[in-house]
């Protein structure tokens, strides 16, 4: 289970405080068992410092306080602040990234060929990058209607293998399995099986997808439905 410890100090020497932090960072690589630091300053009070910390579970935060160099910095931020800092344990039990969980609403809704759908899960303006389609970018239509060309041919099925999440951007690892039951590009259906794997990097707005960069293996499709040769 996910562990988040809240640190709550004030202090009036936040600038020292944080390079305390890089210390710490730079001196517990290769040990530390933190995977997320997150500090802030109250709006209405510099001097109140907040620092939020993820672990992958408590066990392993008690594995971070346990290396000597948190428990000398640890000495060190005591003596920058004006009390004892305090500390708050959290064991997570809802842990949602938004975003990540629209990226995933949208590869299960091309892979049902709708000719809307993209709606409601990117913005009106939506560009989408992808270099098997040419190299000038296209709206939200075309992408609609291209991704209803694949999925008339290959009737696929996507398999979410990895995401991960960063300010307005989400990147999706995928792997695709179908049949090529239907025509594509001229070629009639031939019944192979077909597996692809790729990435989509998108761009969010308000939790709405604006922009998506595709990367993914189209020479291997080609290849398996017989197209071109290895």
């Amino acid at each position: 289970m996910t562990f988040v410890q809240v640190i709550d100090c004030r202090t009036s020497r936040v600038d020292e405080l944080n390079r305390l932090m890089d210390t710490w960072v730079a001196s517990t690589q290769g040990k530390r068992t933190a995977t997320h630091s997150v500090v802030g300053t109250d709006r209405d009070d510099s001097t109140h410092v907040v620092e939020i910390v993820e672990f992958p579970s408590y066990e392993e935060a008690k594995r971070n306080s346990d290396l000597p160099e948190t428990g000398r910095i640890f000495e060190e931020m005591v003596a920058l602040c004006d009390d004892v800092p305090r500390f708050t344990d959290l064991d997570v039990v809802r842990d949602e990234q938004l975003n990540k969980a629209t990226a995933r609403s949208f590869f299960e809704e091309i892979s049902k060929g709708n000719p809307n759908a993209l709606e409601g899960l990117c913005t009106p303006g939506y560009v989408d990058h992808d270099p098997g389609n040419g190299p000038e970018p296209v709206g939200r239509a075309e992408a609609e209607s291209i991704a209803a060309r694949y999925v008339g041919a290959i009737s696929p099925t996507f398999l979410i293998d990895d995401q991960v999440a960063e300010g307005d951007m989400v990147t999706t690892r995928w792997t695709v399995t179908g049949t090529h039951d239907g025509e594509f590009m001229g070629l009639p259906p031939t019944g192979r099986p077909v597996r692809i794997t790729g990435q989509t990097t998108h761009r969010f707005d308000h939790g709405l997808i604006a922009e998506a960069w595709w990367n993914w293996d189209q020479f291997g499709l080609l290849s398996q439905i017989g197209m071109v040769e290895l």
